[in-house]
């Protein structure tokens, strides 16, 4: 095999396919990247056996093959390389060769053969059309909340729930919850719900946010695996197998206390009080009274840390603990100026939302401080 491309066409796709490829790896082939040559293109693939990533590099095919060829060390050259530099790919005697100038590099390969291919799920498929937008919307509004190595696998990953009019991504950690809805024409036999692996979802949005914004993208969804077609890139992932909780039950319903603040100055206020909050649970407790919110938060060593805002809320003074990272990572992705919090008592989980949103919902538990 021997090709010829330039350092930022190749530096494009390999950026798109390497973040699937693990630093340390079970078997040594899935720290590799696929190279193959096809009628007009060159098709890299990554691998970490749950997630595949495919892209397609445009260059001249001097000789047509395939092999396969370290992701991260060939990233590295690519990066390391002058700008506008022209890159020749050329395997000989069993080794992947790149040159670009006085430059040149010799790489160890392994068989092209043995490289793991995903295939997607046969029977029972649903393909989807999806804007772009919405769908990175969809994702980067909930993926915070997704749980990381918890031993309910089922929360380490993102719910799709789809019932022909409706799209709804849900995640949760146990501690706080993020719903987002968009409506949309899906053309889907039956009311469906899949679990995206934590890994996918960061992969996919991470591919969503280059490209065309306003373009509409192409998923098929089978019992057993995702598959979105994202502008020149295919991701392949094997869907989470479990039941995801009844997400409606987790939202609280009867709420009769609402409180309006301005999101930036609430932020900021978080963030200050935070400073003097204790190191494993990270506390702050707001007092909502007529008019004012007041911050406060204390640690083992005895320290204090208060702040007000001025806030729209006229029910009866409550107070209710929070873990202050919970309650940030929403205002983050939150936009508009005004934020509502719902609740009904010290006790109960509260509502964060931008004010006048229904269809995004945010959810965090209480803690006692």
């Amino acid at each position: 095999m021997h090709i010829r491309t330039t350092r930022e066409d190749f530096l494009a796709e390999l950026n798109k396919v390497v973040g699937v490829v693990e630093r340390r790896q079970t078997l040594p082939i899935l720290g590799n990247l696929l190279i193959a040559t096809g009628d007009q293109s060159i098709q890299l693939t990554s691998t970490d056996l749950e997630v595949e990533i495919r892209a397609k590099l445009n260059a001249g095919i001097l000789e047509p093959g395939e092999v396969t060829v370290p992701a991260r060390k060939l990233i590295d050259i690519c990066r390391a390389l002058p700008e506008g530099a022209e890159i020749s790919l050329k395997v000989e005697s069993g080794r992947a060769v790149v040159s670009a100038g006085r430059s040149r590099f010799a790489l160890s390969t392994l068989p092209a053969a043995d490289f793991p291919i995903m295939e997607s799920g046969a029977g029972g498929d649903e393909r989807l059309e999806i804007s772009k937008e919405s769908f990175r919307h969809l994702l980067e509004k909930t993926a915070f909340a997704m749980a990381n190595q918890d031993v309910r696998y089922y929360l380490n990953g993102l719910l799709l729930d789809m019932d022909g009019k409706r799209l709804i991504a849900v995640a949760t950690d146990g501690h706080r919850l993020a719903k987002v809805e968009a409506t949309m024409s899906l053309e889907v036999s039956e009311h469906r719900q899949v679990i995206l692996p934590r890994k996918t979802v960061l992969e996919i949005t991470r591919l969503l946010g280059g490209g065309v914004k306003d373009a509409e993208i192409l998923v098929d969804v089978s019992e057993k695996t995702f598959r979105a077609f994202l502008d020149d890139a295919v991701i392949t992932s094997k869907l989470v197998d479990g039941r995801y909780p009844e997400y409606e039950r987790v939202i609280p319903h009867h709420i009769d206390k609402f409180a309006v603040a301005d999101r930036d100055v609430l932020r900021q206020a978080l963030v200050r009080t935070s400073i003097l909050s204790g190191e494993k649970y990270k506390g702050v407790r707001l007092s909502f009274d007529h008019g004012q919110l007041k911050l406060q938060a204390h640690n083992p060593e005895q320290e204090e840390a208060e702040d007000e805002v001025e806030i729209a809320y006229s029910s009866d003074p409550t107070a209710i603990g929070f873990n202050v990272g919970y309650l940030l990572d929403i205002l983050n992705v939150l936009e508009e100026r005004e934020v509502e919090l719902g609740f009904a008592d010290s006790n109960s989980s509260t509502i964060v939302r931008n004010k006048g949103k229904d269809q995004e919902t945010f959810v965090v538990m209480p803690m006692r401080l």
